[in-house]
C-alpha cells in the first residue's frame, strides 16, 4: 500500500497524467473466491497540492482487496466510491491532467459493474460515467485537438473516449434513446473528428449501429465502413464485429460481400443468406434465417436481415424476367407457379401484395393489371438498383 501511495504522489507531484491514471487502475477480478484476502480495512491520509486524495485512496486500496479476493460486489462497491470522489476532485482541478485517470476509472466502473451481471449496479455506474461525461463537456477551456494534456488544457479531451464506455453501457441495458444524448453534443462541438484512432474508430460503430436500429441504412453504412477501414488491421475481433452490422446493411441496400471475406472472419452464418438473396433464391433464404435465428435475435440483427427479403423478391422477380427473354409482362399466375417451385406457395393475392409492396418501395418500376393478372414492367430499367433506390428515400 505504501508504495502504491509513494506512486501516486510523485505522479501528483510530478504532474505526470498517465503515471497518475496507472496508479488507479484495478487488477484482474479473481476466479475464485477468498475472503481471507481482503483483511482489515485501512484509513490513509493522501493530501497532495492541497488537495485530499484519501477519499479516493482508501476506496481504491479495498477495491483493489476485494478484487483479488474475487468479491465482484464489494469491489464495485469501493469502485464506485472512488468514482464518485474522482468526479468531484477532477472538477476542482484545473487543466486536463486528470483525463486518463477519469478515464480509466470510467473503464473500471463500467467493467466491474458488468461483471456483476446486475443491471440496476450497471444503471448506477451509467450515472457515475455521465457525471464525468459532463464534468469534460462543459469544461469551459477552449479545446485544442492534438495538444498535450497540461494545467491549460481542455477536459473535453476525455469526452470520446467516456461516450464508447456509455454506448456500450446503453447497448447492454437497452436504452438507445440515451445514445443521442451523447451524439448531438459531441457532434456540435465536432468532438468526433479527434482523438485516437481506437477511440475515432469505436465511436463510429456504436453511431452506425444507432444508425441501422433507426432504419438511416445510408448513414449506419457510412458510419460502419469507416470503423472498418479505420480500424488496427491486426484487431480482427473488431472487424468481425463491424462486419456483423455492416453485412445486413450491405445486403439491405443490395451490396454483397464475397465470400472469402465471410470466410476470412469466419462469418459463415451469412454465406447461405447471402448466396440466397443474390439468386433469388427465397426458400433457401428463408432456410437460412430460420437456422440462425437465435444468433441473428441475439445480436439484434434479425428484423433488419428479415427486410432483406425484400431484396431477395427483386432478385427473383429479375432472373425470371430473365428466363422470359425479358418481356414487359410478367403474369400472375407464372411468378405464383416460381414461387411454389421454390417451396413457397402463394394464392394470386399474395403474389399482387407483394408486387405492389416492391413497386411502392421502387425495388421495381412498372404497374399492376389487377383484372388480366398481370405485372406490366417499365422498358427503362425496370430493376433499379437496391443502392439507388435507398438513397433516393432518405
Amino acid at each position: 500500500m505504501a508504495s502504491s501511495i509513494q506512486a501516486l504522489r510523485s505522479a501528483l507531484n510530478s504532474q505526470q497524467p498517465y503515471n497518475i491514471a496507472k496508479a488507479l487502475e484495478l487488477p484482474p477480478i479473481s476466479a475464485t473466491r477468498d475472503d481471507t484476502k481482503i483483511g482489515k480495512p485501512r484509513k490513509e491520509s493522501v493530501v497532495v497540492g492541497g488537495t485530499d486524495w484519501s477519499s479516493v485512496v482508501n476506496p481504491y486500496f479495498e477495491a483493489v482487496a476485494a478484487s483479488k479476493a474475487g468479491d465482484i460486489v464489494r469491489c464495485y462497491k469501493f469502485q464506485s466510491s472512488l468514482h464518485s470522489a474522482l468526479n468531484h476532485i477532477f472538477a476542482s482541478t484545473n487543466g486536463n491532467i486528470l483525463v486518463p485517470a477519469i478515464q480509466i476509472v470510467c473503464r473500471n466502473s463500467h467493467r466491474i459493474a458488468a461483471a456483476t451481471n446486475d443491471d440496476s449496479k450497471l444503471q448506477h455506474a451509467v450515472t457515475l460515467l455521465q457525471e464525468s461525461f459532463s464534468k469534460c463537456l462543459n469544461d469551459r477551456t477552449e479545446f485544442q485537438p492534438d495538444a498535450a494534456l497540461s494545467e491549460e488544457g481542455s477536459k473535453k479531451a476525455g469526452v470520446l473516449y467516456i461516450v464508447n464506455q456509455l454506448f456500450a453501457m446503453y447497448f447492454a441495458l437497452n436504452t438507445l434513446r440515451l445514445c443521442k444524448n451523447l451524439v448531438r453534443p459531441v457532434e456540435i462541438r465536432k468532438l468526433h473528428q479527434y482523438g485516437r484512432a481506437g477511440d475515432l474508430v469505436t465511436y463510429r460503430y456504436y453511431v452506425g449501429r444507432l444508425y441501422m436500429f433507426e432504419d438511416q441504412y445510408d448513414l449506419a453504412e457510412t458510419n460502419l465502413e469507416y470503423a472498418l477501414q479505420h480500424c488496427h488491421k491486426d484487431a480482427l475481433t473488431n472487424k468481425k464485429a463491424i462486419l456483423r452490422n455492416l453485412v445486413p446493411v450491405k445486403l439491405l441496400r443490395g451490396r454483397f460481400p464475397t465470400l472469402a471475406l465471410l470466410q476470412k472472419y469466419q462469418l459463415h452464418e451469412f454465406i447461405p443468406l447471402v448466396e440466397s438473396i443474390y439468386n433469388g433464391n427465397l426458400r433457401a433464404f428463408n432456410d437460412g434465417l430460420t437456422k440462425y435465428q437465435d444468433l441473428f435475435i441475439r445480436r439484434g440483427i434479425y428484423l433488419l436481415l428479415e427486410k432483406c427479403k425484400t431484396v431477395c423478391y427483386r432478385n427473383l422477380l429479375k432472373r425470371v424476367h430473365h428466363v422470359l427473354e425479358s418481356k414487359p409482362h410478367l403474369s400472375l399466375p407464372e411468378l405464383a407457379k416460381a414461387f411454389k417451385w421454390l417451396g413457397v406457395p402463394m394464392d394470386l393475392d399474395e403474389v399482387e401484395c407483394i408486387l405492389a409492396n416492391l413497386i411502392y418501395r421502387g425495388y421495381i418500376r412498372g404497374y399492376i393489371s389487377h383484372t388480366k393478372h398481370v405485372l406490366v414492367l417499365s422498358k427503362a430499367n425496370p430493376f433499379p438498383t437496391t443502392a439507388v433506390v435507398l438513397s433516393k428515400a432518405k
